[in-house]
């Protein structure tokens, strides 16, 4: 099983590292959107699981908009020479799922490589941030960890840290299954315990309170031998 969800969850990584060599100024975000689905299904994906979309995509003040995929469509925005750009990928094959997603910034016309490059100091506040808030969940997190529980001390953390949840349920992520309707959610009141799901997602989707810009950091983990790993 593993090793069919890394093979999915490959697709996705991969996805994101091409599109970061094709995007540029002038393009629009359909324009992104089918270079991501085209890619994936290049790569072996069959179709998306998340309401057959595989790629969502938005920038700039776009990116602090959380919403269902029932209700999602691409705008026509165009990407701008510096820019902060989320994409948040769904590829399948059969009923496995991939579940990735990162936030991009493009400054004078060129994807910025790493955080430490990006000269917009709220930009890369926003994403080490993610990056840390990853680290703090690997820190805290075992199998005996309820859903609740680990909603409970993230959120405290995000608050703590001066950033707020943007996510339109307020969760965190997500178990990974075989069919939509049967994700169970880093919520309040979900006693689940981690362990008892054999993967799940941790997606927090953050910003300042009233800055125009969100940021989202996606990754599938699991449990072997009581240890946390990422697909």
């Amino acid at each position: 099983m593993i090793s069919e969800y890394s093979n999915v969850q490959k697709i996705a990584k991969d996805t994101i590292e091409y599109i970061k060599t094709e995007v540029r100024p002038g393009m629009t975000l359909k324009n992104v959107r089918q270079l991501c689905e085209d890619k994936m299904i290049e790569l072996g994906a069959d179709s998306f699981w998340y309401y057959d979309i595989g790629a969502f995509v938005f920038s700039g003040d776009e990116t602090t908009v959380s919403v269902s995929g029932r209700e999602y469509t691409t705008s026509d925005r165009i990407i701008e020479s510096d820019d902060i750009i989320t994409i948040d990928l769904s590829p399948q094959i059969g009923d496995t799922w991939g579940d990735h997603a990162r936030t991009i910034i493009i400054e004078d016309g060129n994807v910025v490589k790493s955080i430490e490059e990006i000269k917009c100091e709220e930009w890369g506040k926003g994403l080490l941030m993610e990056k840390r808030l990853h680290d703090k969940m690997n820190g805290i997190v075992n199998p005996d960890m309820t859903f609740e529980e680990l909603y409970y001390q993230m959120n405290e953390y995000i608050k703590g840290e001066s950033y707020i949840n943007l996510d339109f349920m307020g969760n965190l992520g997500h178990s990974i299954v075989r069919k939509k309707d049967d994700r169970i959610y880093i919520e309040k009141g979900n006693n689940t315990k981690l362990g008892d799901v054999n993967f799940f997602t941790f997606e927090p989707h953050i910003s300042v309170s009233g800055s125009k810009y969100g940021y989202k950091r996606e990754d599938i983990y699991y449990f072997e031998n009581e240890e946390l790993r990422k697909l």
